[in-house]
């Protein structure tokens, strides 16, 4: 079997389960994604801790694994259908800007710029400066995406048709709301530290309301400067207390009423419709 045929049924198989469609499968099958991991062998991410490839056979990368880039740091290459959801959750469209945070070494941020295509942008931000190198030297082959050394927390952002996270945060920073067009969609991994969030797709329909859905659950690497003490905590106690799975609407402004799920600074979840 060649490697043409792994990679394949690789981006097949990772979109398939997500749930995606034609157009992720050739964005997916487009990317080599062993050029996004470094040279093998591979440590794969295996629950408790990473096992190491026999070989550094490419075959290995081409599949539904977390791989490490930095493991001291716990920093991987996601899981592929894990994304191939969230990706078809947040739908990036023809000449659309999508603003990605957590970027990595890119190997996501160069999916994205193929759905986008060549009338699109990724603007892809990365706090970590070897991975933000990197990043930028291997997306040279999609013009139509910028690295950004930096935290997409500490500045506003450019208007986006899409923001799609990979790190985790224990709120909603309004910074990102900001920068959503009409119709703009973020990806928030909404986790408190290192324990087990949500993957929430937010809409907006108007500038003080945003639909809500349910995409995944999540265990996701903590975004730095996204992380609030206090408010990580109001997060998990309102994950104990169920009813996540009927949050509609984030609300910003305003007094929360009895439909609020989680609220804070000048914004609340809430079960009630946008």
């Amino acid at each position: 079997m060649s490697l043409h045929d792994v990679r394949t049924f690789y981006a097949q198989f990772a979109v398939a389960k997500g749930g995606g469609g034609e157009a992720l499968t050739r964005a997916f099958a487009a990317v080599d994604r062993a050029r996004f991991v470094g040279p093998g062998p591979w440590k794969i991410f295996a629950g408790a801790g990473y096992i190491e490839t026999p070989t550094d056979d490419p075959a290995f990368v081409f599949q539904d694994v977390v791989i490490a880039l930095k493991p001291e740091l716990k920093l991987n290459n996601g899981e592929p259908s894990l994304h191939s959801r969230c990706m078809a959750a947040v739908a990036p469209a023809s000449g659309e800007t999508v603003i990605h945070v957590g970027a990595g070494s890119g190997y996501y941020s160069a999916i994205l710029a193929e759905l986008v295509g060549e009338r699109g942008r990724v603007e892809a931000f990365e706090v970590e400066p070897d991975l933000a190198e990197t990043a930028a030297g291997l997306l040279r082959d999609w013009p139509q995406t910028s690295v950004h050394a930096r935290s997409a927390l500490g500045a506003p952002l450019p208007a986006a048709d899409a923001i799609y996270v990979s790190a985790g945060v224990s709120h909603p920073p309004l910074l990102w709301l900001d920068a959503l067009k009409p119709n703009g969609r973020l990806l928030l991994p909404l986790a408190a530290g290192w324990s087990g969030g949500l993957m929430l797709l937010l809409t907006r329909t108007r500038d003080d309301a945003f639909a809500v859905r349910l995409v995944s659950g999540t265990m996701i690497i903590p975004c730095i400067g996204g992380q609030d003490e206090q408010q990580a905590q109001a997060l998990m106690r309102a994950l104990a207390g169920g009813g996540a799975m009927s949050v509609r609407s984030l609300r910003r402004g305003g007094a929360p009423d009895e439909t609020a799920w989680l609220a804070g600074d000048g914004w609340w979840f809430s079960t009630a419709e946008a």
